[in-house]
């Protein structure tokens, strides 16, 4: 009989430990009365924003949130970034909307921005947090008073941007050298946009055969891309886009490209990083001087062609949606054209599933600068030139879904943020 009553105790203890963990787990990671927040942000540090502002109720679904949160980003002229906040209230918080922006800097450090950014994350909650019970434990304070100072720029808003990657892996029988350089100017205002890149690439690849012989296979890359755009309002633009290229693979000795464009956003073009639709038209002229001789037995010709990009984008509570649709073709004869169509679209379907869905179509007849005669199979293999195709297809999905408890309060980076050792090593840092 007691054998009996202690393995019935012993039962009711095991199987009642995961309830008062899980009791106990909700307990400490719910504030009662505090917002209930979505923050849509994929490059946030999210460990570090629940340890920074842990006066929110941080939810997993969208649909459960107070106070919807969705964070965008585009780069600045001077190569930082802009981050922009959108605060969507819901339920007793509706109607209570806002906007705040923050640009980075291009010599701020990762963890600089990321406090910046926590920061401008803790202004914008303020006005719901104020409105619950814990509004009582916050405080705010202020540093110390600064001096006014006229800031001047040097630099007339001129960027200056300088790279370099070489890289070098070997083994018995093979060897490669990869040399990647490039710089970048650019000068961005409100009125206007110029950019200059410069770029060099050198890829040599060796190998070893038995008895000393060896194989040298080497491909090269030079270009020069200039844009410059004019803002004529808040829906039109106007530009020049340039393009001067050497290079291996495609067979170009010299190729120099000349396209003045003109650009309609329907809308405005302040809302570019919450929604877009952009149609792009270009006209103009391409010199070709080839290394060899092409399949229609050409080595130099000069020609005419036209292109129109439209874009879509837009980023709201339910999802994301990019889609791109661009077409080109040659004015001496329009059978020479290619035509592209590319999306990215991320939905949320119902509460803890998400669906994202990725891919791309082209149809591709205007490869005029294909050299003429047979590939070997080393340049079919390695890519060394450029390959004759009439299309080009890609794809791609992954659906996610989650359940279980709403909050997500809870930070704990111990052994990393997931399975493995590179987790491990990882956890805790900015990736």
């Amino acid at each position: 009989m007691k054998r009996k009553i202690f393995s019935s105790c012993l039962f009711i203890i095991i199987f009642s430990v995961p309830y008062l963990l899980t009791a106990q787990t909700v307990q400490d990671s719910t504030r009662n009365g505090a917002v209930k927040v979505y923050l849509d942000c994929l490059t946030c540090d999210m460990n570090y924003t629940r340890e920074q502002i842990p006066y929110v109720n941080y939810v997993r679904d969208v649909k459960e949130a107070e106070v919807f949160i969705l964070v965008t980003y585009q780069p600045t002229g001077s190569k930082g970034m802009e981050y922009t906040y959108f605060f969507n209230g819901a339920y007793k918080f509706a109607g209570l909307n806002d906007t705040l922006v923050y640009s980075s800097g291009p010599d701020e450090t990762t963890s600089v921005v990321r406090e910046k950014r926590t920061n401008m994350l803790k202004l914008g909650l303020m006005r719901y947090v104020a409105r619950t019970p814990l509004a009582d434990e916050i405080s705010i304070k202020h540093s110390a008073k600064l001096e006014k100072e006229e800031v001047k720029d040097n630099w007339n808003y001129w960027v200056f941007e300088l790279q370099t990657s070489p890289r070098y892996n070997g083994e018995e029988t093979y060897k490669r050298l990869m040399m990647s350089n490039s710089i970048n100017i650019s000068r961005v205002t409100p009125g206007m946009k110029l950019e200059i890149d410069l770029s060099q690439s050198y890829n040599r690849q060796k190998y070893i055969f038995d008895g000393g012989l060896t194989t040298t296979y080497i491909r090269t890359e030079k270009e020069m891309q200039g844009l410059y755009v004019k803002s004529l309002n808040n829906h039109w633009s106007a530009g020049l886009k340039t393009d001067v290229l050497a290079a291996t693979n495609p067979n170009y000795d010299l190729n120099v490209q000349l396209m003045p464009a003109i650009e309609y956003d329907l809308y405005p073009y302040s809302e570019a990083t919450h929604r877009q639709l952009r149609i792009n038209y270009a006209i103009g002229g391409q010199f070709c001087n080839y290394i060899d001789s092409t399949i229609y037995n050409k080595v130099r010709e000069t020609l005419y062609k036209q292109e129109l990009n439209i874009a879509y984008q837009v980023q709201e509570k339910w999802g994301s949606i990019n889609l791109s649709l661009s077409g080109s073709n040659y004015f001496h004869d329009w059978s020479k054209n290619k035509l592209e169509l590319n999306s990215i679209v991320r939905l949320r379907i119902i509460k803890g599933l998400s669906l994202s869905v990725n891919g791309g179509v082209g149809y591709i007849n205007d490869q005029l600068n294909l050299r003429k005669g047979n590939l070997t199979e080393a340049e079919r293999l390695l890519r060394l030139k450029e390959q004759a195709t009439s299309f080009s297809v890609n794809a791609g999905f992954s659906v996610t879904y989650t359940f279980g408890s709403i909050y997500n309060n809870v930070v704990n980076p111990r052994f990393g943020n997931g399975m493995g050792m590179g987790n491990m090593m990882m956890g805790g840092f900015d990736r």
